[in-house]
C-alpha cells in the first residue's frame, strides 16, 4: 500500500481522525498536506485498515521448530518433546504430521509453512463460490442493501450454508482491498450511500425548517401508532433535488410499503398540497388513519389535507427528523433510484431536477422498493405485507 509521503506516525493520525469523523479537508490541514493525498491514501484501502500479519504468542515460534527437528533426529517421541518445550504433545504431534511427517521434517520450511497458513485474509467465500457470487451480484445491481441479500439467502437456501454469506462479507469484498476480486467493485455504487469507501458513522444536526400555524404536534398522536401492530398510519416528508425541484414520499408504518409522489409544480404548499391529497386519496379508506410529516413549510395547508382525506396530519418537534425514522430511512433507500435519464438505478446525488421524472417514473422505482426484502419482516416484502394487511381482518377494524 502507498503511503503517499505520510510517515507511519502520520498515518497513525490519518486513521485516528477518519474514525472521528473528520473530513478530508481537514484531516490534510491538521498534517500539513494538500486535502487530495489525505484521500488517496484512505480510499487505496477502502476506508478499512490493513493491519500487519503478526504471530500469535500461542503458535509455535522458529526456535521451538527447531528444537523439533533436533529432538526427531534424536529419536525422541512427540511426548518427550512436548514436554520439553512446554507444549501439548498433540500441538508437537500436528505439527510434525503436517510438515511430512519424522522422516521429512524441515524447521526451516515448517516455519515458512506456518506463516502462510495464518495469513489473512483467506480466499473470500464469493470468490470460492461462482454461484453465490453471481447471485449476490445480481441483488446489488438491483439496489437490495448486503443485509436484505443476506436474508433472502437464508429464506433461499435455508440448509446450504455454502450459498449463505454475512453481510460483513459482502461489504468486506466492496470495500477490502485485500478481497476485492471477489467481487465487482463497482457495485458500491448500488449501495444507498453509494460511497467507494467506508465512512465512519457521525451525528448530522438537522436543521430549522420553519414554524407552521395550527400545527398538531406528534405528542397529540394515538398511541396505538407507536407500536405499528394498528395498519394504516403513514410516515411522510420531501426528498429534495435541485430547488425548487423535490419528490414526496409516503411509507405505511406496519409494512414499510412505500408511495412516491410527482410534484412538477414545485415545493410550495400551495404547489404540494394538491398532489399529496390526490395520492392520499388513492390509498384505500380503511388503510388511510393517520399522517405524520417532518415540520416543514409545505405543510402550511396541512387542515386543507385532513378535510379533503379525513387523515389527521401531525407534525415532529422541531429539528426532531427521527421522530419519523421509518421515512427517514425509506428516503435514504430511494436515493439509489432517482434516476440518470432511463436508467433506474444508477445512484444519483442531491443535485437533480426531480421535476423531469413523471409519476410512472417513480411509480416504477416504488414497485422496486416494495418489492425488496426487509429484515423486520423476516425478508418477506412490503408489497406481500401490506397486500396481506388489506386482506386481513386488522385493516378493516377502525
Amino acid at each position: 500500500m502507498r503511503d503517499y509521503g505520510f510517515s507511519p506516525a502520520q498515518q497513525d493520525e490519518i486513521w485516528r481522525r477518519w474514525r472521528e469523523g473528520q473530513s478530508f479537508s481537514l484531516i490534510g490541514r491538521a498534517l500539513g498536506a494538500p486535502m487530495q493525498s489525505a484521500r488517496q491514501f484512505l480510499y487505496q484501502s477502502g476506508g478499512i485498515r490493513l493491519t500487519p500479519q503478526q504471530r500469535s504468542k500461542r503458535h509455535l515460534t522458529g526456535s521451538e521448530r527447531e528444537e523439533i527437528s533436533r529432538g526427531i533426529a534424536a529419536g525422541e517421541s512427540a511426548r518427550q518433546l512436548a514436554k520439553r518445550l512446554g507444549r501439548s504433545p498433540s500441538t508437537v504431534s500436528r505439527e510434525i504430521a503436517r510438515n511430512g511427517g519424522r522422516n521429512r521434517y524441515r524447521a526451516a520450511s515448517a516455519d515458512v509453512a506456518a506463516y502462510e497458513r495464518g495469513r489473512r485474509p483467506k480466499q473470500a467465500k464469493l470468490a470460492q463460490r461462482p454461484a453465490l457470487r453471481g447471485l449476490v451480484e445480481a441483488k446489488l445491481a438491483l439496489c437490495w442493501s448486503p443485509d436484505q441479500i443476506t436474508g433472502w439467502l437464508r429464506r433461499q437456501f435455508p440448509g446450504d450454508t455454502s450459498m449463505q454469506v454475512s453481510h460483513e462479507t459482502i461489504y468486506l469484498s466492496l470495500y477490502d482491498p485485500r478481497r476485492r476480486q471477489a467481487i465487482d467493485r463497482s457495485l458500491t455504487q448500488k449501495l444507498w450511500s453509494g460511497r467507494p469507501m467506508r465512512r465512519p458513522k457521525i451525528a448530522r444536526r438537522p436543521t430549522w425548517r420553519g414554524i407552521i400555524c395550527g400545527t398538531v404536534s406528534i405528542t397529540a398522536r394515538p398511541a396505538e401508532v407507536e407500536d405499528r401492530k394498528v395498519p394504516g398510519h403513514w410516515e411522510g416528508d420531501l426528498v429534495m433535488g435541485t430547488r425548487p425541484s423535490a419528490v414526496a414520499t409516503l411509507v405505511e408504518r406496519t409494512s414499510r410499503y412505500t408511495a412516491i409522489v410527482a410534484l412538477p409544480d414545485g415545493i410550495k404548499a400551495e404547489q404540494v398540497t394538491p398532489h399529496l391529497t390526490r395520492s392520499l386519496l388513492g390509498i384505500p379508506p380503511q388503510l388511510r388513519r393517520t399522517l405524520t410529516w417532518d415540520r416543514g413549510r409545505e405543510m402550511a395547508e396541512h387542515q386543507a389535507i385532513t378535510a379533503e382525506t379525513g387523515m389527521p396530519i401531525y407534525l415532529c418537534k422541531p429539528r426532531s427528523p427521527w421522530q419519523r425514522g421509518t421515512n427517514e430511512n425509506t428516503n435514504r433507500l430511494l436515493r439509489q433510484y432517482l434516476p440518470k435519464g432511463a436508467d433506474l438505478r444508477q445512484y444519483l446525488p442531491k443535485g437533480a431536477d426531480l421535476r423531469t421524472f413523471s409519476q410512472a417514473d417513480l411509480d416504477a422505482i416504488a414497485h422496486e422498493l416494495n418489492h425488496r426484502p426487509r429484515k423486520i419482516h423476516g425478508y418477506r416484502t412490503p408489497a406481500a405485507v401490506y397486500a396481506d394487511l388489506l386482506n386481513s381482518g386488522d385493516a378493516l377494524t377502525a
